[in-house]
C-alpha cells in the first residue's frame, strides 16, 4: 500500500503542520490529505482536524484524504466531526477514507464504521474510497449522485458486500470492491452479490472490479452469465486466484467482444489459456490484461497452491 498521489483528479497536498493560511493553495485546487507524520506526534487529530477548519475555505474543498491518525489500526475515524460540519463543506466531492502505507498498518487492521452517515450527510457526494475493511458497513438503501465507489480490503465483511449490492446506486459508474480472504473478514458468496450482478440498482455501471478473491473462478463463472456485463466497458477479475477454469467459462458465456478493457492480471492461468483469451478478444479490440502470471506452489496458500495479492 501506498499514499494515494492523486485523487478525484487532484494532486494529493498533504495539509502541513501549523500551516500558515496564506502559504496554503486554493482550496478547490487540490485534494486535501490530513496526515499525520511521525514527528507530529505530539498533535492530536482533533488539533489538526480543528486546525484545517480554521485555515482552510471549507466550502471550496472538493476533495479529503484522511490518514493518520484517523486510521491507525487501532480503530476507525469518529464520523461526527465530519457529519458536524457538512453545512461548511458544501463542495465536498470526494472522500478517502484510509490513506496509509504499509509501514503504517496492514491492510487487515485498518478499522471503519458503518458509512451510511457520512453519505446521508453529504448527498453531493460523488467519490468514495476506502481502504481497510474491518468493520465496515454500507448500510445505504440508495444515494443519487454517487459515481465512483471503490473499497480495498484484505476481507470485505460480507454484509458490507451485500448492502452494496443491494443499494440503489443510479449514478454509479465505477464499482472497485477487493473481496479478500475470509480469514481476514471476508468470505463475501456470489448469492450475496446476486442483485449487483442483474444490474438491479446500477444503471449507469460501466466499469465492476470483483477483485482479490479466493473466489475468482466462481466469479467468472457467474459473470459468464449475468445480465450486468452487457453494460459494462470494463471488467477486472484481478488480483485473485482465477485459473484455467474459471477462464474457460468466460470464454464459453456470453460474449465479451463489447468490452475496451479485461483486466486479469494476477492470476494462475496457462500459457494455453493465456493464448485463447488473447486470440478470442484482442482482434475485437479488446484490452487484455494478463500480466503478473504466478504459478502454484502446492499446499502454501490454498490446496492447490494458489494466493491472492493482498490479505494482511
Amino acid at each position: 500500500m501506498h499514499h494515494v498521489e492523486r485523487f478525484y483528479g487532484l494532486p494529493a497536498f498533504n495539509f502541513p503542520s501549523y500551516a500558515d493560511p496564506a502559504d496554503l493553495p486554493p482550496a478547490d485546487a487540490v485534494a486535501w490529505r490530513l496526515h499525520r507524520e511521525p514527528y507530529d506526534a505530539e498533535e492530536s487529530a482533533e488539533a489538526c482536524w480543528k486546525r484545517f477548519t480554521e485555515s482552510v475555505d471549507l466550502a471550496k474543498v472538493r476533495a479529503i484524504i484522511f490518514g493518520q491518525p484517523w486510521y491507525d489500526g487501532d480503530g476507525g475515524l469518529t464520523d461526527e466531526p465530519l457529519i458536524e460540519l457538512s453545512d461548511r463543506l458544501t463542495g465536498l466531492e470526494a472522500l478517502f477514507l484510509g490513506d496509509l502505507e504499509d509501514e503504517q498498518a496492514m491492510l487487515s487492521t485498518i478499522s471503519h464504521c458503518d458509512v451510511a452517515p457520512i453519505l446521508q450527510a453529504y448527498p453531493g457526494l460523488r467519490e468514495l474510497a476506502v481502504r481497510g475493511g474491518e468493520g465496515l458497513d454500507f448500510p445505504v438503501s440508495g444515494h443519487d449522485q454517487l459515481r465512483v465507489l471503490r473499497v480495498e480490503s484484505g476481507g470485505l465483511p460480507p454484509v458490507a458486500a451485500e448492502h452494496i449490492a443491494a443499494a440503489q446506486l443510479p449514478s454509479l459508474e465505477h464499482l472497485e470492491l477487493w473481496l479478500g480472504d475470509e480469514n481476514y473478514g471476508g468470505g463475501v458468496t456470489i448469492e450475496q452479490l446476486a442483485p449487483l450482478l442483474t444490474g438491479e440498482g446500477k444503471p449507469a455501471l460501466r466499469h465492476l472490479g470483483l477483485q482479490n478473491s479466493f473466489n475468482q473462478d466462481e466469479l467468472a463463472a457467474a459473470l459468464a452469465s449475468a445480465p450486468v456485463v452487457p453494460q459494462l466497458t470494463s471488467l477486472s477479475l484481478s488480483m485473485g486466484t482465477l485459473s484455467d477454469e474459471g477462464a474457460a467459462s468466460l470464454l464459453q458465456g456470453q460474449p465479451l467482444t463489447h468490452l475496451q478493457d479485461l483486466d486479469l492480471s494476477f492470476h494462475f492461468m496457462s500459457d494455453e489459456m493465456m493464448l485463447r483469451l488473447w486470440t478470442a478478444l484482442e482482434p475485437a479490440g479488446v484490452r487484455v490484461d494478463l500480466t503478473m502470471k504466478h504459478e502454484r506452489e502446492a499446499d502454501e496458500w490454498d490446496e492447490d497452491g494458489r494466493y491472492i495479492a493482498a490479505s494482511e
